[in-house]
């Protein structure tokens, strides 16, 4: 599968699948769940004006997502995690990141099929396609790829 090495690189991918093995998908299944527990508790405290509270979740993103090579969300995450951190550090509001926190969970939502389609061996990677179709797909398959 093609798609834009800036979302996932595709190196780091392989070597983590290859790390994983069959435990790749209950893997992901975290990443999933922790990855939208944590935009949750960054977006909570984007509109509380905390920036102290978005610094931990914006760090666990990072790291989850540097795991599997989702590196523009990776980068996103670390965006976050250091303006959270500068504003800690003077006393201001988050109030400059507010557009990155807006976009966080579409790009995470942008991420995953792609993460998952290169799981799943029940997907005939031939017949792939564009990632714009293939996040098309999991919409159709509520979001899951492969549960067909």
């Amino acid at each position: 599968m093609q798609y834009d090495p800036d979302l996932v690189d595709q190196t780091v991918y392989d070597e983590t699948r290859s790390a994983l093995g069959a435990d790749l998908v209950r893997i992901l299944g975290y990443f999933r769940e922790d990855g939208t527990q944590s935009i949750s508790a960054i977006e909570t405290a984007m509109r509380a004006n905390d920036a102290a509270a978005m610094i931990m979740p914006a760090d666990k993103l990072k790291g989850e997502s540097l795991q599997f090579g989702a590196m523009r969300l990776a980068d996103l995450a670390e965006h976050i995690e250091m303006i959270a951190r500068k504003c800690v550090e003077h006393q201001q509001t988050p109030d400059e990141i507010v557009a990155q926190v807006a976009g966080l969970r579409t790009l995470f939502e942008e991420t995953l099929p792609v993460l998952e389609y290169d799981s799943s061996p029940v997907v005939q990677r031939q017949s792939a396609g564009h990632p714009a179709q293939i996040k098309r797909r999991a919409t159709l398959l509520g979001g899951h790829l492969g549960n067909g």
